[in-house]
């Protein structure tokens, strides 16, 4: 699956609330730190803010928001507020919608099971990074993949290879045909035991279209995960149609800029919101409120798990 190097959804920075203090600010010989910190582990994760494009018409004025976590920080911590990686170093991220599935009410639906049993004759093998062999034949196969899937060049060798030996890639989810022996398929995996999986990229074999071999994959390893005991599987953003297959499972939920949400109809009306024309931001959004944020404003903020703190640099 294609990953954006950089998010660029854009939320509010209303969104964050700040307290100041209430002595007189000291000249300050640096820029400001904002510090992000959560109500459940008041981790200071810090934040910049990335100027999105405005609409000056409408007074609209968004922002990208990019964490980068402290060293007592794991990249949990940032997963779990809403973030995802936009470095394979795991030292930036980016806020978005995206979905992730609680593993511990994950239930395979019949469809789920259509598409695993399509795989009966494919084994599946988790491997650590350090046990597997990056070999030019596979760069080769990898490469073509992205080629076809991605656009000639859009994940460079480089750049693959960036990946493969990143702290990104902590595991790999190897399929093989038990027929034949041949390896048709690859997930890039991070895990941190049993906290968070994070299924990031996928490259398989296309002549197996007629088998759902893409969909038994990622099928898989949702499977696989909630078997192992891990409390989420994090599947990437979800602003399209074409993306709605990550919220099939149960359990899938996705982030809404205010928490982490089940309702695949207000997912649905996000994504159609995204097709139309857009003079305001989803918070002044009347309709989007009383139909699946019906709490007022103020206390949707009282219980927000986000809080900034403003520390005036040193000289």
């Amino acid at each position: 699956m294609m990953r954006s190097p950089l998010g660029v959804s854009a939320f509010p920075a209303s969104i964050f609330t700040a307290s100041h203090s209430s002595k007189p600010p000291k000249p300050l010989s640096r820029p400001t730190r904002w510090t992000l910190t959560s109500g459940i582990q008041g981790n200071p994760m810090k934040l910049l803010f990335s100027e999105a494009r405005s609409d000056y018409n409408h007074y609209v004025f968004p922002y990208a928001i990019w964490a980068f976590p402290e060293l007592n920080e794991v990249p949990s911590d940032c997963f779990e507020k809403g973030f995802l990686p936009s470095s394979y170093q795991l030292d930036r991220f980016y806020l978005c919608r995206q979905i992730r599935v609680q593993l511990a009410a994950f239930q395979p639906s019949s469809e789920n099971r259509r598409i695993l049993r399509k795989g009966t004759d494919i084994e599946v093998s988790l491997v650590p990074r350090s046990d597997y062999s990056y070999t030019p034949e596979r760069r080769g196969f990898f490469k073509q993949y992205a080629d076809i899937k991605f656009g000639k060049d859009v994940m460079s060798l480089e750049k693959l290879d960036l990946l493969f030996s990143s702290k990104m890639a902590t595991h790999l989810l190897v399929f093989a045909d038990r027929t034949s022996g041949k390896e048709i398929g690859t997930a890039v995996v991070y895990l941190e035991p049993k906290r968070t999986a994070y299924y990031y990229y996928a490259f398989y074999d296309l002549t197996y279209y007629e088998r759902n071999l893409g969909m038994f994959m990622m099928t898989s390893a949702v499977s696989r995960f909630a078997e192992l005991g891990f409390q989420h599987l994090y599947l990437g953003t979800c602003y399209s149609k074409n993306a709605l297959y990550k919220a099939q499972f149960s359990g899938a939920e996705f982030f809404n800029g205010v928490g982490w949400s089940e309702n695949q109809k207000e997912l649905k009306h996000l994504i159609q919101r995204d097709q139309g024309t857009l003079n305001h931001h989803l918070l002044e959004s009347i309709d989007y409120r009383e139909r699946f944020l019906p709490t007022p404003l103020p206390s949707l903020a009282a219980n927000s798990p986000f809080t900034t703190s403003v520390e005036p640099g040193r000289s």
